[in-house]
């Protein structure tokens, strides 16, 4: 019934030409007899091309279902999943997409399109679209001691540093802000250019800060707290002694900030080729594609942030409002992608 109703259903619908997968070619005679025997007004042309098979997930229909029906992902718009509702909840934009199509174009024969281009072509469309914001995931509370209390500053930070087009915002400051947890190291290694015992660090568009002294749990020997004094002579300029600070940190200020929950999205399976390893595909998830991040503090200027708007969080990533969970009382992010490929390691690995 199907090599009856696809040739006729294309002609009474004015179809041009009928794009079908590889398996389909032997189909063609009978799809050109049919309609020749029907004196058919519109005869389409039927062309075949190679299944689209794309690295660290899985495109057939068959398999995703089961994805959603046990459970393994939260429905058809997961993030995770390769389905356009999930590339848009997650926040690739349409023209990231397109770009993508054009780039692997159409081949007759199987191959396996690395995930990596698209994401390539995501950041290359974020890169130039989304404003820059600051947001810090996992927090670590810094007190700057030489700065008043009660006093705050506002930082004129530019929402896109290549395109001035884009404006800029006003980025409150104070005595106590946030920095990542992994821009502090007590023994930092060589070749480490953030934060640590008596060490000096630039907080972006703001001061140059350095440690003194930390505060830590008696129990865990855990770093809570970071005490610094900051050089006013640096509010967004160098030093006038001439001398060299290399590293650059984004913080968020402590009163000032909104909390926020980032969801950290990664592939969906840990090899390359999921639908390759037999039916068992499940076990070749990955535990690691979501990290929920409750306790983030992004900047103020997010407030009200509208659902499905995109920014780059400085030295982290893309992200995007979530579509469902997000409201104006809680924002939820969902990472894009991160700023650089990650898995570019695991696929040498792999390739050796």
């Amino acid at each position: 019934m199907y090599d009856f109703a696809h040739c006729l259903s294309d002609s009474i619908e004015k179809i041009t030409h009928s794009i079908c997968t590889l398996e389909f070619e032997n189909n063609r005679p009978l799809y050109d007899w049919i309609l020749d025997q029907s004196n058919v007004d519109s005869h389409p042309q039927q062309i075949e091309f190679a299944r689209l098979n794309l690295s660290y997930t899985i495109l057939s229909k068959r398999r995703l279902i089961e994805l959603v029906g046990k459970g393994y992902v939260k429905g058809w718009d997961d993030p995770r999943m390769p389905t356009i509702a999930g590339m848009r909840r997650r926040g690739y934009t349409p023209e990231a997409i397109r770009n993508f199509c054009s780039r692997i174009g159409v081949a007759k024969n199987e191959n396996l399109v690395d995930m990596s281009l698209l994401e390539h072509c995501v950041r290359e469309d974020l890169n130039e679209r989304a404003p820059r914001r600051m947001g810090v995931l996992r927090p670590l509370r810094v007190v700057i001691d030489n700065y008043p209390e009660g006093k705050v500053e506002e930082f004129e930070c530019p929402n896109h540093p290549q395109n001035s087009g884009m404006g800029s915002r006003k980025v409150p400051f104070s005595r106590v802000v946030y920095i990542e947890q992994d821009d502090f190291l007590e023994n930092p290694p060589r070749k480490y250019y953030r934060l640590g015992p008596g060490r000096e660090v630039r907080l972006r568009y703001a001061y140059i800060i350095k440690c003194v002294n930390m505060v830590k749990d008696d129990k865990t020997g855990e770093v809570m707290e970071v005490h610094c004094t900051h050089d006013p002579e640096t509010r967004n300029a160098p030093p006038p002694d001439g001398r060299k600070v290399e590293g650059v940190i984004h913080w968020v200020s402590g009163d000032h900030t909104i909390p926020a929950e980032v969801r950290l999205y990664d592939r969906l399976f840990n090899v390359a080729d999921p639908a390759g390893q037999g039916e068992d595909f499940t076990k070749f998830l990955n535990p690691k594609s979501l990290e929920t991040l409750t306790s983030c503090r992004v900047e103020s200027s997010l407030a009200g942030a509208a659902l499905g708007s995109r920014y780059q969080f400085e030295r982290l990533g893309y992200f995007c409002v979530d579509l469902q969970d997000a409201s104006t009382k809680k924002l939820v992010f969902n990472r894009i992608v991160p700023l650089r490929d990650s898995w570019a390691k695991v696929s040498e690995k792999e390739n050796r």
